[in-house]
């Protein structure tokens, strides 16, 4: 099915997409039919500040919206101080950084610890953290990895290599994706219990967003943000640090050409990539390329729906670690 063409707007304010947002029921609206479309049976409606109501999508009628306000709630709860830098399109998707005070190196550059979150109220981006789902984060086995906010593209970057137990485990698994086998990780590297909070074993089955209840949602959320706050140094960290010293100054051009994106977003990474060369009078490395092909993801007009766009960006990521580890 074609998916409207939408571009990513950026935004430093909560109440850019805290707008309200309900469920409505066909069969109110429409009381005088019979509905016979039993899988549809809910509208997502929103209304924009100064702007009309706006259909974001038709549910199934046990289908839970998330409003963005229930995230915040729990986000400035536990949280004093952070920066706040939105990605949202005027279909209804959302990508929400949490940019934290602590920092980390990545070659010369000053990186800061962050929190990404999607909501969507189209059902096309699920609800998740750091890229993961909520089912698999309820899974108490799961570790929550911790994503990097870069400044001088403002580069949401998420950290997909944080399942794996160590360096030796995440090469080897990506021998085998090179190959073809592009499954996710299945050894997941729980933290020690000393070191990380408890969290409580609901039933998962319960917690899809379908029959979703907000209370239980925000319960849940603050445990799962509890538990990355207390994360420390992630093995995503050690990755990009080798993008860094990745010099493809020779073979730049062959490897943006054989990356799995649109052409046209490759096009835009290429101008990226110069542009950032010039502001950090570097030569092109793993590092810059990986940014580049992040920012044209998330800044350009597509019929992509940011989920996909994420989707993109991590076969990017793997891909360049691939190379770089080759």
């Amino acid at each position: 099915m074609t998916y409207i063409s939408a571009q990513p707007e950026l935004s430093t304010t909560w109440e850019d997409i805290c707008f309200p947002v309900e469920p409505l029921l066909l069969s109110d609206l429409l009381p005088d039919y019979d509905i016979i479309a039993t899988d549809r049976q809910k509208l997502i409606v929103g209304q924009l500040a100064g702007g009309r109501k706006t259909l974001f999508g038709i549910q199934s009628a046990d289908y839970t919206i998330i409003p963005n306000r229930a995230i915040q709630e729990v986000v400035d709860e536990l949280i004093p101080d952070y920066q706040l830098l939105i990605k949202h399109t005027n279909t209804g998707e959302f990508s929400i950084s949490i940019i934290l005070p602590a920092s980390l190196s990545v070659g010369t550059e000053q990186l800061q610890r962050s929190l990404t979150i999607t909501n969507s109220y189209n059902g096309k981006t699920p609800f998740s953290i750091q890229g993961q789902s909520l089912t698999a984060l309820l899974d108490p086995s799961t570790h929550l990895g911790s994503s990097v906010y870069r400044n001088v593209c403002q580069n949401g970057l998420l950290g997909w290599a944080d399942s794996f137990a160590d360096l030796d485990t995440y090469q080897t698994w990506l021998g085998h994706w090179a190959k073809g086998s592009q499954k996710t990780p299945a050894a997941k590297t729980p933290l020690p219990h000393s070191s990380r909070p408890q969290r409580s074993t609901p039933d998962i089955r319960k917690l899809h967003q379908s029959a979703l209840t907000i209370p239980l949602f925000q319960q849940q959320l603050h445990e799962l943000l509890l538990d990355h706050l207390t994360t420390g140094v992630t093995l995503t960290a050690a990755v990009y640090d080798h993008f860094q010293q990745t010099d493809m100054a020779g073979n730049h051009e062959n490897v943006l050409r054989k990356l799995p994106v649109p052409v046209q977003l490759i096009k835009q990474a290429r101008e990226r990539l110069r542009l950032e060369q010039r502001l950090l009078n570097s030569t092109p490395s793993c590092w810059l390329i990986y940014n580049a092909v992040n920012y044209a993801l998330f800044t350009a007009r597509s019929s992509l729906t940011l989920n996909d766009r994420y989707r993109l960006d991590e076969r990017v990521f793997h891909h360049l670690a691939a190379q770089a580890y080759a």
